[in-house]
């Protein structure tokens, strides 16, 4: 039995990855946890919208992490570029797993978490700007090349969900970092 909130998170993460905010009922969560509705809002008294939120933090802080604070101040731009690249592939099991906060823009939820989807968004091509003007680019070449980056690696999650072809997703990753250090 659970004894913390982040004991549930995972199996919360992945009902809503998989059903999306709409699609993820309190009996699958319930299902999928282990844990009848009243633990679960033991744990969530705001119901469903708060187990999101709690997710959206685990997704927040691990790419905080993980991906932004590294391509913001590593002192190698280059590097942790790269390292962007291999956590995204790693953390999105090589396409294989869908971004909930895309899932999330995508939805009818979209604007109840408006603000969190686009400060995720925003996060991730300032900070990939912000590496990509400490490795030489001019300031509007870093914000577009960051822009198409992002959007690309989104778009190749999608792409490769639709095509039923988890491999599409690591040859856009490779045409994206050819295409970073071409830029």
């Amino acid at each position: 039995m659970p004894r913390e909130r982040s004991d549930i998170l995972p199996a919360l993460t992945e009902v809503f990855r998989t059903h999306g905010y709409e699609g993820a009922s309190l009996t699958l969560i319930s299902r999928h946890t282990g844990l009848g509705k009243g633990s679960l809002y033991h744990f969530f008294p705001g119901g469903k919208e708060e187990m999101a939120a709690a997710v959206l933090d685990g997704i927040d802080a691990w790419f905080e992490n993980n991906i932004f604070e590294p391509l913001r101040r590593d002192g190698d731009p280059a590097g942790a570029i790269e390292a962007m690249f291999a956590e995204t592939d790693r953390y999105f099991r090589s396409g294989e797993r869908v971004c909930i906060v895309g899932v999330f823009a995508l939805g009818d939820v979209r604007d109840r978490f408006a603000v969190r989807i686009n400060a995720y968004f925003v996060a991730w091509r300032d900070a990939l700007a912000a590496a990509l003007l400490r490795s030489g680019r001019g300031e509007a070449v870093a914000r577009d090349l960051a822009e198409e980056v992002v959007a690309g690696i989104q778009g190749a999650l999608v792409a490769a969900r639709a095509f039923g072809d988890p491999d599409l997703f690591r040859r856009r990753l490779a045409r994206m970092r050819r295409l970073v250090a071409a830029s």
